[in-house]
């Protein structure tokens, strides 16, 4: 798993003690895999550590210790404290959907081996939708437990209480009594999924939360200027200030190039080399953003038109007929699918 990637050592936040508890040595487990104590529980916050070691320390934790809900049992001990300044950024989002949004594109501040999603129901239900845990590579048991768990308790936090999950996949077998994991998720659990996903009610997305954006810019400004990916092209960091920009006023290549300390044309001229330009990003992230809210929304088209940056809804009427080749109406109603190319 993520053999040459790095994680936040946060990630093992309460793994010592729980070892301890279980009658083993938490720091000698640790030091096993060159994982300091210090960077675990918070010392040394921005401590990184091989994924690879994260997952191996886990499983042996398991495995020498037979606790075989191991990794349910350290999600029950984490929360959004482990994503650190991400989930300042994540608990001030408008609603759950931008919450996940924000979550899914900067997850790479914590592991860049771990991916979140919303994707269709795995089993085709309508009105749901799957929130995956996923990674570069396949996921170790209790790894999957884990990173399953803690996304479980974070969604729970950020609905106030239960949200009304219908199922949970995992890719693995049931490493602990089924009814384990059914009291861990308040919900049937099964096992040897195709993919670690959430099942949960899909207007969930739409759900309010009562976060400040004064603070989310400022947590994702500290995110974007502190973390960047690596090798990370100009055409994403344009892209990152047009999704921040939509729905707050005109969207203009002055205000983005000031944003990203270059002149207007030499911003054009990266995007050029990059092989696109200022006006093809505006246009594909009010397309994403549009097709969201029109499919996992109920928001009044008026409305999603001005969140997107349009005029009205006769300009969203045509563009989400050059982009899905099909209205507004259609595309919530389910009739048509959103596959349709960008550039029309």
């Amino acid at each position: 798993m993520g053999t040459g990637s790095l994680t936040r050592a946060r990630a093992l936040r309460g793994l010592p003690e729980l070892i301890g508890e279980l009658g083993g040595d938490g720091p000698e487990m640790l030091a096993r895999f060159r994982i300091p104590v210090s960077a675990v529980d918070g010392a040394d916050p921005d401590a990184l550590v091989p994924t690879r070691s994260v997952a191996r320390v886990l499983e042996t934790a398991a495995a020498e210790l037979r606790c075989a809900d191991l990794g349910l049992r350290l999600a029950e001990r984490q929360g959004p404290e482990i994503l650190g300044p991400l989930a300042v950024a994540v608990e001030n989002s408008a609603s759950l959907g931008d919450a996940l949004d924000c979550a899914s594109k900067y997850l790479y501040v914590h592991s860049p081996a771990l991916t979140i999603a919303a994707v269709a129901d795995p089993e085709g239900v309508a009105g749901v939708t799957g929130l995956e845990y996923g990674s570069t590579d396949p996921l170790p048991p209790h790894v999957a437990d884990l990173g399953v768990g803690v996304m479980h308790r974070i969604v729970t936090l950020l609905a106030g209480g239960s949200y009304g999950l219908r199922s949970v996949h995992l890719p693995h077998p049931a490493l602990a009594p089924e009814q384990r994991y059914r009291d861990f998720f308040g919900a049937e659990v099964r096992f040897g999924r195709p993919d670690a996903v959430l099942r949960v009610p899909a207007d969930l997305l739409s759900r309010p939360l009562d976060g400040d954006e004064t603070v989310r810019t400022i947590a994702i400004e500290y995110l974007e200027t502190h973390f960047d990916r690596p090798g990370r092209r100009v055409t994403d960091r344009v892209r990152t200030a047009v999704d921040r920009s939509l729905g707050t006023g005109p969207v203009r290549i002055g205000s983005v190039a000031r944003l990203l300390r270059v002149h207007p044309r030499t911003l054009q001229r990266h995007l050029a080399a990059e092989g696109t330009t200022f006006e093809e990003i505006v246009d594909e992230a009010r397309r994403d953003v549009a097709e969201r809210l029109i499919t996992r929304t109920d928001l009044p088209f008026t409305q999603v038109a001005a969140m997107v940056g349009l005029a009205e809804q006769s300009a969203l009427t045509r563009a989400s007929r050059r982009w899905f080749g099909a209205p507004p109406r259609a595309l919530r109603q389910g009739g048509v699918t959103a596959t349709a190319d960008p550039a029309g």
